[in-house]
């Protein structure tokens, strides 16, 4: 029993009932009174195993992250998986992101965010002291382009986004100086210049160019973003209740259960379930971010504010996607839409951070001492 609480002594009530409200929200957006819940089932069942997932991974003690090179194992493995997913992956709607294992499928790209939010923090914790020089931001960087040029090259677009994003963010809150930030801005132009020239798809430039104006051509490749804005606005005030959204529902939006999941919910549940979905997740990052602060070194607590990032980023790509302010790129809602792959990790990434909350509360005096403590987020 003594061995039980300590494992539940950095159990978080905040974070896992912020994170399972939100999914059930996405449950109850798949649900339809057609008669067909074939998403609804098995979300029901990826939710369970998520919350086991959460719950072993509270087990470790995670300073052996900071320590040892497990991280760095685990991104070369990523790597490999991501590299055989180029030969042996299955293709779906065009894009190679995912293994078919038969009873489910497995996609890298969701773990890899995990892996990189690991390999960064243990990286600039241990340059804190050093973090003017512009090599960091470099190497780092480095770290970043190899699994978003992998993904890229899937073609997973949206992926690639939030890989670079988790890099800028922990970029920022690793204190590298501002004339370098700015410099990596000028180089993300010039580079996103360079892939519209050689790298991107005929499709994906017609979904930026669809984004600029998506009423030029309704029928066809703005056929998804209009539909969107459509659910959005039929919401209204209080929604068109559970399971009786026309635009979802009857298929004129389609991926509503993974890409398009906010433009269903808000549809169901109106503009005040919309404010209440912010405000979950808002009480979800809030709590990371406090969480954060509290964390034993510098590499928990940029591990936390990783994750944080990693949260931020898809929603409100997700969103812009869906309300027709950002390029349609098949993101999906974090803990919302459907698939096990992404649940799977995010429920993982917040067992580790009440894990490594459970080592702050037992350090102590220990903690406050320690030489890789410094002055991030402080």
């Amino acid at each position: 029993m003594r061995g039980l609480r300590m494992l539940l002594a950095g159990f978080d009530g905040w974070l896992f009932g912020g994170a399972l409200l939100l999914s059930l929200f996405g449950l109850v957006t798949m649900y339809t009174y057609q008669g067909d819940n074939f998403f609804f089932d098995r979300q029901l069942l990826w939710i369970s195993l998520a919350i086991c997932a959460l719950l072993v991974a509270l087990i470790p003690d995670y300073r052996f992250l900071r320590i040892g090179n497990t991280g760095f194992v685990a991104y070369v493995v990523t790597i490999g998986l991501l590299v055989a997913l180029l030969f042996l992956g299955d293709v779906t709607l065009g894009a190679q992101r995912r293994f078919d294992l038969g009873f489910f499928s497995l996609q890298p790209s969701d773990p890899a965010k995990l892996v990189l939010i690991i390999i960064l923090a243990k990286y600039f914790s241990k340059r804190h002291t050093m973090i003017n020089d512009i090599r960091h931001i470099i190497v780092s960087g480095l770290y970043t382009f190899i699994l978003f040029g992998l993904v890229f090259i899937q073609p997973d677009f949206g992926t690639a986004v939030i890989l670079f994003l988790i890099w800028f963010g922990l970029v920022v809150v690793a204190g590298i100086p501002f004339r370098y930030i700015l410099g990596v801005f000028l180089v993300g132009v010039a580079t996103l210049a360079v892939l519209w020239q050689f790298a991107f798809a005929d499709y994906q430039k017609v979904r930026i160019l669809t984004f600029m104006n998506p009423l030029e051509d309704i029928q066809g490749a703005g056929w998804n973003a209009y539909q969107s804005q459509v659910a959005v606005g039929s919401g209204q005030l209080f929604g068109k209740g559970i399971g009786y959204g026309t635009q979802s529902k009857l298929l004129f939006l389609p991926e509503y259960q993974t890409d398009f999941i906010f433009a269903a919910f808000a549809e169901e549940w109106g503009y005040i379930g919309v404010l209440l979905l912010f405000a979950v997740f808002g009480l979800l990052v809030w709590r990371l971010l406090y969480l954060a602060r509290s964390g034993a070194t510098n590499f928990e607590r940029l591990f936390t504010v990783g994750v944080a990032i990693l949260l931020i980023s898809h929603f409100f790509v997700h969103i812009g996607m869906n309300i027709g302010v950002l390029p349609v790129t098949g993101l999906t809602m974090p803990f919302m839409s459907y698939g096990g792959s992404h649940l799977l990790t995010i429920f993982v990434a917040l067992g580790m951070v009440m894990a490594m909350r459970r080592h702050s509360s037992l350090a102590g005096v220990q903690r406050r001492s320690d030489p890789h403590r410094d002055s991030l987020l402080a």
